[in-house]
């Protein structure tokens, strides 16, 4: 029942948020979305919370609870924008996200996977909280690139109407993309380094052929490519923004093909 209060407040939050939009931001639109927002956050918070009092496991197993915890990373995230003040707006790009996932969850089944995995204990649970950290920062960039975007071409178009009055400003955006894909940056890196040294010292293997390995390693140099283009393109950080987009897209285009095509057993998510 949690999960479900907490899709409907996320949805709720999603409504006032375009509701906001059609206003130009004005008035407390945005204030009370992102409340709605934080609300579903700690009833989610709430629901895992519960899911491991009654089964005596972290919800890092398992396509439902995964996607669950992994929506919970990505509102964590959109809570610390506000530090960034009107950055919070990057909610009505994060919140679609959000319900998507935690839609899937629910229909799957928010239940323990009896799947055993040879990866498990402490190790397993970090490696698998960095990736989602990974992931959940790395979706805070693209939300914030993609109001860049959005934003950069009503100036370049002199279009200054309600979308350009609601989005945050360039700077803003920028910095909540920067921030949000370090953070995920250094987080996917440890994920990576944790599940390398486990394989090495208990497997004597980096097994690298492992289709999940393959894609994880392509995942950290979508990151990396990021990193660099953001780096080496300050004087026109519009270039980080579409490969902050662009790279999203890839990660999450290629998740899908591998789910579909390739067995995937042992997958945390």
């Amino acid at each position: 029942m949690a999960h479900f209060i907490s899709l409907f407040l996320y949805i709720g939050s999603l409504i006032v948020w375009l509701r906001s939009l059609v206003k130009g931001g004005r008035g407390l639109d945005p204030s009370i979305a992102f409340g709605l927002a934080s609300l579903g956050v700690l009833v989610h918070v709430y629901s895992l919370i519960a899911f491991t009092s009654s089964y005596g496991q972290l919800p890092l197993t398992g396509i439902g609870p995964s996607l669950s915890s992994l929506a919970l990373v990505i509102g964590l995230a959109l809570l610390g924008t506000i530090v960034f003040g009107e950055g919070r707006r990057v909610g009505i790009v994060v919140i679609p996200v959000i319900i998507l996932l935690e839609t899937v969850a629910i229909i799957l089944g928010v239940r323990p996977s009896f799947e055993v995995l040879d990866f498990q204990g402490a190790w397993f649970s970090l490696h698998v909280m960095m990736a989602f950290v990974g992931f959940g920062g790395m979706t805070l960039s693209f939300a914030a690139s993609s109001l860049y975007v959005i934003q950069l071409g009503e100036l370049n178009n002199k279009r200054m109407g309600r979308l350009f009055q609601f989005t945050p400003p360039l700077a803003t955006l920028d910095r909540i993309s920067r921030v949000a894909l370090v953070t995920g940056f250094v987080a996917f890196t440890l994920a990576l380094a944790l599940g390398w040294f486990w394989t090495i010292s208990f497997r004597q293997s980096l097994d690298q052929f492992n289709p999940k390995v393959l894609w994880s390693i392509m995942t950290w140099f979508v990151f990396l490519g990021i990193f660099l283009t953001r780096n080496f393109s300050r004087m026109k950080p519009q270039r980080g923004a579409w490969a902050s987009v662009l790279g999203f897209t890839v990660v999450v285009m290629s998740y899908i093909g591998l789910r579909l095509l390739v067995s995937t057993k042992g997958f945390f998510l």
